[in-house]
């Protein structure tokens, strides 16, 4: 079968990658195109744009590129139309993939959406959209399936793709030597992946490092960004930089200061206390302090239903907090006692690995 998939940023690249892989055992004539980045294109789907292009964050950083998002959008309806997929399967990125999904279906297209988009936590009135739109949805996270049973719409649970990740993960006993770090305590360092995100949150992260004389602050970098760019974040090398190997950074960590995001909960997996911080421009948050609904930003305290993790939002996202809150982390600190009693009631919640073959074999068995 003929499959179209669309992911808006890393980490559904990377789930998409995966869950194609999936399919292609399950489906042995399995082909795919779409929109992802390297993982994606790896795992063998012909991508027709880079989500590079398309991966922001904020309501001004989407308003900026309307017109790249505008081209990005007209040319998929244009390949759905020449292609004619036999499904096509949308990973979160609600904004986008939801007006994809409308057009889809207007052509008879099965509309699958894998990784549901956050409408628990705003713009619930989206879920009348999803019913009408979305012939089969797939969610990765314990709450979302009474979510939507409450609206009367079944879904299926598969799982949480972040699990095989884990699963597959092999540390590198070399990772210190092989990246030139030290001996000593590591403060890991995981800003995101998008620029806009990364430019918002680094600078002030690294704020606190004279703090931490008997520690080294290692970033997660990724290689959707030049090497060059993140030359400005070294510190006069005080700031290490390495590339694509964020689990291995956590798996050496003593704490970390994530971006809010995936990573937090792949930190929270890993067994590393955090502190989790996040910060939009003024109209976003604005925005945002309307229409979220939730409680907590971070999937860790999402998930346990309590705060596990402090999260420093926008004003408190500020050097003093940081450092006052991972002081509070440090071994031997009750701090990291309770952080790491709240991360064992999470990874309970989470169940075990094979949430990509589990999709892969319920979508076919849809089409089918």
């Amino acid at each position: 079968m003929k499959y179209y998939i669309i992911a808006g940023e890393r980490s559904g690249d990377l789930h998409g990658a995966n869950l194609f892989k999936s399919l292609s055992v399950a489906d042995p004539s399995a082909t795919a195109m779409g929109i992802g980045g390297s993982y994606m294109e790896q795992a063998g789907v012909v991508l027709s744009k880079s989500y590079e292009e398309l991966a922001l964050i904020g309501v001004w950083e989407i308003l900026e590129k309307f017109g790249e998002i505008r081209s990005a959008l007209n040319q998929v309806k244009q390949e759905l139309a020449s292609h004619r997929p036999d499904v096509v399967i949308l990973i979160d990125y609600a904004g986008f993939n939801l007006r994809v999904a409308k057009f889809a279906k207007s052509l008879g297209i099965k509309v699958f959406y894998y990784i549901s988009p956050k409408i628990w936590a705003w713009n619930e009135s989206r879920i009348h959209k999803i019913k009408a739109l979305v012939d089969r949805m797939f969610v990765i996270l314990p709450f979302e399936q009474d979510f939507y049973n409450k609206h009367n719409y079944p879904v299926d649970y598969v799982g949480n793709p972040i699990m095989d990740a884990l699963h597959e993960f092999r540390p590198n006993a070399n990772f210190l030597a092989d990246n030139g770090l030290e001996s000593k305590p590591i403060i890991a360092v995981l800003p995101g992946s998008r620029k806009n995100e990364i430019e918002s949150t680094l600078f002030r992260m690294l704020s606190i490092l004279p703090a931490f004389p008997n520690h080294q602050f290692v970033v997660a970098a990724v290689n959707n960004h030049p090497r060059k760019y993140y030359e400005q974040f070294r510190r006069n090398g005080h700031v290490q930089i390495i590339f694509e190997q964020t689990y291995d950074l956590l798996h050496h960590a003593e704490l970390a200061v994530v971006a809010s995001g995936t990573a937090t909960l792949e930190t929270a997996l890993l067994n590393v206390p955090q502190v989790v911080c996040y910060r939009v421009n003024f109209l976003t948050y604005w925005i945002a302090r309307m229409l979220v609904k939730i409680k907590y930003i971070s999937l860790v305290n999402l998930i346990a239903g309590k705060s596990v993790v402090k999260e420093l939002i926008q004003e408190e996202f500020n050097p003093v907090n940081i450092r006052t809150e991972l002081f509070k982390l440090l071994p031997g600190k009750k701090g990291r006692e309770e952080v790491l009693k709240g991360y064992a009631e999470v990874r309970e919640q989470m169940g075990g690995p094979g949430a990509s073959q589990r999709t892969a074999q319920l979508m076919v068995g849809y089409l089918s």
